[in-house]
């Protein structure tokens, strides 16, 4: 029950909003991942960044897309945690680790384990709109763990506009996906982190945006 009402809602609400609310221009689409286990990395200014991805893969492959999102957010009521959890299936992660008693990475293993392809992003929060915000080490940790599982890096520009952090209804705006070239854990935290800054600076660079104002 609860897994068709997760492709009814992302067939018949997201699909639809984001086809004719957005207008989407998707850059090497070829580069995304046809099935798992991956990583989908991207920078993040909206909580509308989550869904347009997940619609950039085919509706077959909904059960295999998995959120990675805050737990201190998304958990903290209980109507919300079981929409979340269910509908739009993350897998909640805490922000702050120390916090934590166990290892916050383990339903990401996990979720690899059975072949599934997580989105996440790696500056822990939304910022603001159209600036790179530093990234944090988690994703490297991740990829520690998974050396043979690809990270695809992936650029977003304009969703900051469509449902800016504190707003509640997204407003029509032309935004921009850039798919970059996946690429594997070598070995090196501080050599990994700097390979993924240079991909996603570099994909942002390849849509010569003005500065946002």
């Amino acid at each position: 029950m609860i897994r068709a009402l997760r492709h009814l809602f992302f067939l018949l609400v997201v699909r639809p909003l984001v086809l004719f609310v957005l207008g989407v221009n998707l850059r090497h689409r070829e580069r995304l991942p046809v099935a798992g286990p991956a990583i989908i990395a991207a920078n993040h200014n909206s909580h509308f960044d989550t869904l347009l991805l997940m619609t950039l893969f085919p509706l077959g492959l909904l059960d295999r897309l998995r959120p990675v999102a805050a737990t201190d957010y998304f958990l903290a009521r209980r109507s919300l945690a079981w929409f979340a959890r269910n509908i739009i299936g993350i897998i909640p992660l805490m922000r702050n680790a120390q916090s934590f008693h166990g290892d916050p990475l383990a339903e990401c293993d996990a979720a690899l384990g059975r072949n599934a392809i997580l989105i996440l992003f790696p500056e822990g929060s939304r910022g603001e709109p159209e600036k790179l915000g530093a990234f944090k080490n988690g994703i490297a940790h991740l990829a520690r763990r998974h050396p043979a599982v690809p990270v695809v890096p992936v650029f977003l520009h304009g969703l900051g506009k469509v449902l800016p952090k504190g707003e509640l209804l997204p407003v029509p705006f032309f935004v921009d996906v850039f798919i970059g070239e996946s690429f594997l854990w070598a070995g090196d935290k501080a050599g990994f982190m700097a390979e993924f800054d240079r991909r996603i600076h570099a994909l942002a660079d390849e849509g010569k945006f003005p500065a946002w104002d």
